[in-house]
């Protein structure tokens, strides 16, 4: 017989009765934290949480099965979901809708928790307008063998470029490896407008740092840089918010910092152990974020200024696909990460003569989004391999097909 369940325990939030189901489950090993421990993490943080959340539909990234596993995501509002979780129906660019989730209180917080959801996902628009964003998001991601100093230095120009169109930037640390600046706007632009507002801004800090920074959207193509992601203000994207909890081995936070501690602060000393006695000390930096709404006119100016972005070189074949300019060749297709880079070392394994011309940067390992859950892409970048020397595109390692046996209304 199998072991019975722990009894579920149930949470009197603010009122609310929330149900806590196995609560001693262990989500995070090497630090020992249960799931009602990451529960009460979101109590104790829930207004600096709820600054970054409330409000906004989002899209419920859980992990069922640990942080061990591939989470799956969810765009629809679980069915009998209580009354204090409400719902704003979204419409996306592939012609489909969902109701998703909006929290609004931190019952809200305990109830996606109980759920399976470690880092909240919400979009970046309010539940009672869902087509004008009232904020920007500058996603600073590393390539590898970028060190931290080399973010920080580009997120110090994006600030000085904030600033001169008249914006506000606020940091945090993303609870992985990078920096995400949040910018608040009033809600009166296009998603399309404040996209190409992000894309202007990465371009500049591109053009003030190049070298430190780059604006490209082409992985292979940025070198051992700081992307400025500016697609992540794309319409369906989301980004974790301040405070969430992300699923590394330590239990990082993403956590909201004050530009004075960019500099000393380090991405690893914010965990769910630590920073709630932050929080109780020196409150949340991001508390005046809502009264710091500002304008893209600026933006706008200097990207009518500085023309359309140049475009990547279509193929010939009638496909209209990108045709890279970097001699890249794909190693693999997988569903997990682990499977992504057992594939990449048999590769290696392979080709060992070249290996050593390899740079950090030239690996790439890219998570891709599916219909519902994370897939693995695999490319090696021979760009520092002799021409003679370069191995040729093989049958993949691994193929795997996320969207194998998926059916969308009105296609084929």
């Amino acid at each position: 017989m199998s072991p019975a369940k722990p009894p579920a325990v149930i949470l009197d939030v603010a009122g609310h009765e929330v149900r806590i189901s196995n609560p001693d489950k262990v989500v995070f090993p090497e630090p020992g934290l249960s799931k009602l421990d990451v529960v009460n993490y979101y109590l104790t943080v829930a207004e600096g949480a709820l600054r970054g959340a409330g409000g906004r539909p989002m899209v419920l990234k859980r992990f069922p099965k640990g942080i061990d596993a591939e989470p799956f995501f969810q765009k629809r509002v679980p069915e009998n979901h209580p009354g204090f979780i409400h719902t704003a129906t979204l419409h996306y660019s592939s012609g489909t809708s969902a109701e998703e989730t909006v929290i609004r209180d931190a019952a809200g917080l305990a109830w996606v928790v109980n759920l399976g959801c470690l880092d909240l996902n919400p979009h970046p628009v309010r539940a009672e307008d869902l087509d004008h964003p009232d904020e920007l998001r500058v996603d600073l991601d590393p390539m590898p063998g970028v060190d931290w100093s080399q973010i920080v230095d580009t997120a110090y120009v994006a600030q000085e470029v904030l600033d001169n169109v008249g914006l506000v930037g606020w940091p945090k640390t993303s609870g992985s490896r990078g920096l995400h600046i949040l910018v608040r706007i009033a809600p009166r632009w296009s998603y399309r407008d404040v996209r190409l507002a992000a894309e202007t801004l990465a371009r500049e800090v591109e053009n003030r740092a190049p070298g430190l920074a780059t604006a490209r959207w082409w992985k292979e193509e940025r070198g051992e840089s700081v992307f400025v992601d500016f697609n992540q203000n794309a319409k369906d994207r989301t980004v974790a918010s301040a405070y969430s909890v992300r699923s590394r081995p330590d239990a990082r936070v993403s956590t909201p910092l004050s530009w004075d501690e960019v500099r000393s602060a380090r991405p690893e000393q914010f965990t769910v152990r630590t920073v709630p006695d932050r929080f109780e000390d020196l409150g949340d930096p991001h508390s005046g974020i809502d009264h710091a709404a500002g304008s893209l006119d600026g933006l706008l100016s200097l990207a009518a200024e500085m023309g359309p972005a140049e475009k990547a070189p279509r193929s010939g074949d009638g496909s209209g696909r990108r045709m890279s300019t970097m001699p890249l060749i794909e190693i693999a297709r997988t569903k997990t990460k682990p499977e992504a880079h057992a594939a990449l070392e048999e590769w290696k394994a392979r080709h060992k003569e070249v290996v050593p011309d390899l740079h950090p940067s030239d690996v790439l390992v890219d998570g891709m989004r599916g219909s519902s859950s994370l897939w693995y892409r695999v490319r090696v970048n021979l760009q520092h391999v002799a021409e003679a020397k370069r191995p040729q595109q093989e049958v993949l390692i691994a193929d795997y097909d996320p969207w194998a046996g998926k059916q969308w209304p009105g296609r084929t």
